[in-house]
């Protein structure tokens, strides 16, 4: 594969000397009228900051970022998400990411979350396996009944409240509003899935965890399907076992096809 940690890892990594001096502590506006739909000056230093140090190494790849945007329609391409989680960054909460999925082919072929908060930088290969400061992760074998599960959904709706209420039932719901730092929790063994159904979020915010999760051990697999296409959004990415009993026999809640 084209791409290479021992090259990403340095880039990534000098993201936090941008961030931790700000953490808690900077001005920022808002993209809509809801308290976690903000950005700062922030986000597009470090996207346009990753966007030209990674162009210097891999100048055959495309950047896509959430804030600067890029040609989503190439064959090589980068997926930025520079600030996941902002609202919890300038409030001083622990629970942000700066993340980035590359793409091939429609593939998400390597991936990288990094907790700038904690300085821990998680990334995936795939078929590499997935790696927390370079050791292997992998997921929990817990159930339903045992797990908490990370979840994303416009809860308003009626169908998707329904889905939501058939879910309480069976297991514990867990949120912090940072895709990025759920995904690694789910990789790491400490939560069980993250289910996203009718999702605020955009390819940048699923697509680097959702390869975490699979080279873990995880299934990574859309609603109603048995693979995986990052650019639908509605998707499960859960351990061996909750994926069987969300998908499988009488009580399945997201039946294949």
């Amino acid at each position: 594969m084209s791409v290479d940690i021992k090259d990403v890892e340095p880039v990534v990594r000098r993201v936090r000397e941008i961030l931790m001096p700000h953490y808690g502590k900077v001005e920022f506006s808002t993209k809509s009228d809801r308290a976690y739909d903000v950005v700062t000056e922030l986000d597009v230093k470090v996207e346009n900051f990753l966007r030209e140090e990674l162009s210097k190494i891999y100048p055959d790849i495309t950047f896509v970022g959430e804030e600067t945007g890029g040609d989503r329609t190439v064959a090589k391409k980068w997926l930025c998400d520079p600030i996941d989680g902002t609202a919890l960054f300038i409030r001083g909460i622990p629970f942000c990411t700066t993340m980035l999925a590359y793409i091939e082919d429609g593939k998400v072929m390597f991936s990288v979350i990094y907790d700038f908060v904690s300085d821990t930088l998680y990334h995936a290969v795939r078929g590499g396996g997935a790696f927390a400061q370079g050791q292997p992760i992998h997921v929990s074998n817990r159930t339903l009944k045992q797990g908490y599960v990370a979840w994303e959904t416009h809860i308003q709706k009626e169908e998707n409240l329904k889905l939501h209420l058939a879910l309480v039932e069976r297991t514990s719901f867990f949120k912090m509003i940072c895709a990025g730092y759920e995904f690694a929790l789910v990789a790491t063994g400490k939560l069980d899935g993250r289910m996203c159904f009718d999702p605020f979020g955009k390819d940048y915010d699923f697509a680097p965890g959702s390869l975490l999760v699979e080279e873990a051990g995880g299934i990574v697999a859309n609603v109603g399907k048995s693979d995986y296409d990052y650019t639908n959004l509605n998707f499960l990415a859960v351990n061996p076992v909750i994926y069987q009993e969300l998908t499988q026999g009488e009580g399945a809640v997201f039946p294949r096809e």
